[in-house]
């Protein structure tokens, strides 16, 4: 046994990439045909890629769990997952890096230029602040509060990493109840993050296509709420397995790398709040 856990494990050869690659194929084809052929072929291609993409999901991510709590992974395939859990993460941040920068290059250099230019050639009577504004926006709008809607939003997910962290340490102290409470609470929290940012979405003066206001503030919001939307599911999952005990004191790293997702969705949160929203 100390021979055979020793030995870096390599599984069997799977179908499951190539099962992903397809869902992926699927759902460019069903966005392409959106734009292109009509909504009908659209979403019969989209509805097709999620179903293979759920299938996969839970074939695939099911063979993991199931070597995980059959003992096949030493200490030496810990440390592979925790590295490519670290590196998917740095490729999410630089991800959130290029909207911000995006957000950055509109409101303190391409505005004040286009206001600056003699005569405004380009765009006659162009104001220069932020929102920016101009005859090519159809109707004013007002912009989007900080101090509603997304400072409650704010303080959800706050808790809700406080609940998780009280969670992790309820499951390093193997006290089972605490750690069930702890997950349930973050899922909880998490869903009401999402039901407010829906409301906000309903309640807007504006849309993606109201000039370069609407289009970062969607864009950077909008993939936020879809990443809040992965973690959610992540937990429930977690919170699932925490049920079936597969979890232990020692041997814990899935729960620890859904933890850092929602940490890190949560400080992506703090900055959209502060130059979204606040400034």
């Amino acid at each position: 046994m100390s021979t055979a856990h020793d030995v870096y494990y390599v599984p069997a050869p799977s179908k499951w990439p190539v099962v992903g690659s397809t869902a992926l194929f699927l759902l460019a084809i069903g966005m392409v045909s959106l734009l292109h052929w009509g909504k009908t072929p659209g979403l019969v291609f989209l509805a097709s890629g999620f179903a293979v993409l759920t299938y996969m999901l839970f074939g695939w991510f099911g063979n993991v769990i199931h070597e995980s709590v059959s003992g096949k992974y030493n200490a030496q395939v810990d440390a592979s997952f925790r590295w490519a859990m670290g590196w998917f993460i740095f490729s999410e941040v630089m991800f959130f890096a290029a909207f911000f920068g995006a957000l950055f290059y509109a409101r303190q250099m391409s505005v004040p230029v286009l206001g600056d230019l003699d005569n405004q050639l380009i765009w006659p009577g162009f104001k220069p602040g932020w929102p920016s504004e101009g005859p090519y926006l159809t109707e004013a709008f007002k912009p989007m509060e900080a101090w509603g809607l997304p400072a409650v939003n704010t303080l959800l997910l706050l808790t809700s990493g406080v609940t998780l962290t009280w969670a992790h340490h309820a499951l390093m102290e193997n006290k089972r109840t605490q750690l069930l409470i702890g997950m349930a609470a973050t899922i909880a929290l998490g869903l009401t993050f999402l039901f407010f940012q829906a409301t906000e979405y309903g309640e807007a003066a504006f849309s993606l296509s109201t000039g370069v206001y609407g289009a970062t503030f969607f864009l950077l919001t909008g993939f936020h709420g879809f990443h809040v939307t992965l973690g959610t599911l992540m937990l429930i999952v977690i919170l699932a397995r925490c049920g079936k005990g597969h979890f232990t004191p020692e041997h814990h790293f899935a729960f620890e790398a859904v933890a850092w997702y929602w940490h890190f969705v949560d400080v992506v949160w703090l900055g959209l709040f502060i130059f979204v929203y606040w400034m």
